[in-house]
């Protein structure tokens, strides 16, 4: 079977698990407690904690909070920074964010959502033009999850400071860490990342918070996490959250340009009288989405599975509604709204299975049009 569903979630890395399981057997112990192996299990995490932060952020001005997840990541930064006035974000958001966001006018903030270009990527004068005096916060995703769009957040995040030095500026970075070579900016505040998007275990996450940014806890108990984020440290998926990471970053950039080549091939051979591309040609490599006309995607998805090929049909965590809310913001006409097909890669992605899924992809959907035709 051919998995190419990355953006969902990755096959966690065998040395990353491996590295990380004595943590889980004999080396389980409390990393609060006080006795040698809580002493020393908490040693590992302060080591994971600042190798994590220093890939992508300076230390000296950064800290990282260790989470369940991203999405509790997303809720942390937004439920702290936007209190009062007015918080700005995109039409394109990750659910964690944009139901956050909509669940804040119940907070007695108003919630202002800048719309989208055609590829996924924000429009950025639209954007800027939400911000006033009042905005407390802005989050821009940093890679569109459902079309690979890249947003420049540290271009837009220094404007938006410029026309409000006391907005907070926070970054859903889950498609982003471990897949775009990148280092936070002075004007990035809050920073969400996720294990389980690059080879990590599902139940781990982190937010990176520029020190001096006041954060209130969702989960309140012992006090773990600098008292941001109580709860027994996740410590085996931290560890393999860490390993994972070392992983990633030593290969990122080749990586980067290989998977960039297989991106191409793949959209070079697809039906161009069935499919029609949504994704950026400078969007992230790892995520090539497409809609074909006049069919629907959960269907094409069967019939590629049967084909043996594993694709998405957008985000994971909005698979329940008949249509994109993200890919209807970017304007995709009625006949290919239905009909959309995510793939998405890894670092175990090889040629061959780029040129498989074409394939399958195309007799799939050739069938598909058959079906119709004869009903």
């Amino acid at each position: 079977m051919i998995y190419l569903d990355n953006a969902a979630t990755t096959r966690p890395d065998e040395g990353a698990v491996e590295a990380a399981l004595p943590y889980l057997h004999e080396k389980f112990f409390n990393p609060s407690a006080l006795y040698g192996g809580g002493v020393l299990v908490h040693e590992e995490v302060r080591r994971a904690r600042e190798f994590l932060l220093s890939c992508i952020a300076d230390k000296a001005r950064y800290e990282l909070i260790f989470t369940s997840c991203g999405s509790e990541a997303d809720n942390t930064a937004i439920f702290s920074a936007a209190r009062r006035g007015n918080a700005v974000t995109s039409a394109g958001e990750h659910a964690a964010v944009y139901q956050s966001f909509t669940e804040l006018k119940n907070c007695g903030v108003e919630p202002r959502f800048a719309p989208l270009k055609g590829d996924g990527s924000v429009d950025g004068e639209a954007l800027l033009s939400l911000v006033d005096e009042k905005t407390t916060l802005v989050s821009l995703v940093h890679v569109n999850n459902e079309t690979g769009a890249v947003n420049d957040i540290a271009s837009i995040a220094k404007a938006v400071k410029s026309k409000n030095p006391r907005c907070l500026f926070m970054s859903d970075g889950v498609q982003a860490f471990g897949k775009l070579l990148f280092r936070l900016t002075p004007e990035i505040d809050l920073y969400a990342i996720s294990a389980h998007k690059i080879g990590g275990l599902k139940g781990t996450g982190a937010l990176l918070k520029r020190k001096g940014v006041s954060l209130s806890p969702l989960i309140f108990g012992g006090g773990q996490e600098g008292g941001f984020r109580s709860g027994t440290e996740n410590v085996f998926g931290i560890l393999a959250f860490a390993a994972a990471a070392k992983k990633k970053f030593m290969t990122l950039e080749s990586e980067f340009s290989r998977l960039k080549t297989y991106r191409e091939q793949l959209s070079s051979a697809l039906d161009k009288g069935i499919f029609t591309r949504i994704s950026p040609k400078d969007g992230t490599p790892y995520i090539l989405t497409v809609a074909a006309k006049n069919l629907r995607g959960e269907i094409l998805q069967r019939l590629i599975e049967e084909r043996g090929v594993i694709v998405g049909t957008g985000s994971a965590c909005s698979s329940k509604h008949p249509t994109s809310r993200v890919i209807t913001a970017c304007g995709v006409t009625k006949e290919y709204l239905q009909g959309v097909l995510r793939f998405s890669f890894s670092p175990a992605t090889t040629e061959e299975e780029v040129i498989a899924a074409a394939e399958a992809a195309n007799s799939a959907a050739r069938e598909l049009i058959a079906r119709t035709a004869r009903s």
